[in-house]
């Protein structure tokens, strides 16, 4: 398979955002990608023990939760089309994310206490699972499973927004059952849930077939791709025991 045609479906690891670096001589390596990516796990976690002293002293909390997810937004749209500029934007997009995930972490705590560890715990285990399978090769990524994993990404952030958008004007539809505690919404969640713990092992391959062939520089958006996915697992895990709590 020809080096730039493979496919991803991460968008953060898009043909788009590395082609033309094959000739760079100072190439990006895992070990790069992952000392960036605790770097920028404890920029994460700076600013989501700030949100937290914040929100603690009476400061609003969808302040935080909106604000962040603004600059995430901002930052990550910025790196996906100029990514020379990674190492300056996705630091500020895990300082941003910080403030987004210790709003929604700090409201959730409030309703439910001890969710978010959990939720956590959850995160980082699937992590290292996916990575586990990955390395040991007990699930190989194969172009079918590539495939059939794109499709269900699609149709997942498709019913995703739908959902949200309707949900936005207020109009009733059966992906309001969505919101709800039913076990049909709990399964569709574990479902999402299973499929952003796969996309993890499709950014490893990605990773493992772009090492040694791209800039060091572009350790930066790797490790920006691994934060959007585990950032998606996270959020799927919460809903989850929230509604598990609550059904």
């Amino acid at each position: 398979m020809a080096l730039y045609t493979y496919k991803t479906s991460n968008p953060a690891f898009s043909r788009d955002v590395w082609k033309g670096y094959a000739s760079t001589s100072n190439k990006m390596t895992v070990n790069g990608i992952i000392a960036k990516s605790f770097f920028c796990i404890l920029l994460v976690a700076s600013t989501t023990w700030i949100t937290w002293e914040f929100i603690g002293k009476g400061y609003n909390t969808n302040l935080f939760i909106y604000g962040g997810l603004i600059g995430t937004i901002f930052f990550s749209l910025i790196t996906a089309f100029i990514h020379r500029l990674a190492p300056v934007l996705v630091p500020l997009y895990s300082l941003a994310l910080g403030f987004f995930l210790g709003g929604i972490t700090i409201y959730t705590e409030s309703k439910f206490k001890g969710m978010p560890m959990q939720a956590i715990g959850v995160t980082i285990t699937t992590f290292f699972v996916m990575l586990f399978l990955y390395k040991s090769k007990i699930i190989k990524v194969t172009d079918r499973f590539r495939s059939v994993l794109i499709v269900a990404i699609t149709i997942i952030s498709a019913i995703y927004v739908l959902s949200w958008a309707l949900h936005f004007f207020n109009i009733d539809t059966p992906f309001t059952i969505l919101d709800s505690t039913s076990y049909l919404a709990i399964g569709f969640n574990v479902i999402a849930a299973g499929i952003a713990a796969f996309t993890l092992m499709l950014d490893f391959d990605f990773i493992e077939r772009k090492k040694n062939h791209v800039p060091r520089y572009m350790e930066w958006v790797a490790t920006w791709g691994l934060l959007v996915t585990l950032v998606w697992v996270y959020v799927e895990a919460l809903r989850i025991v929230k509604k598990v709590v609550m059904n």
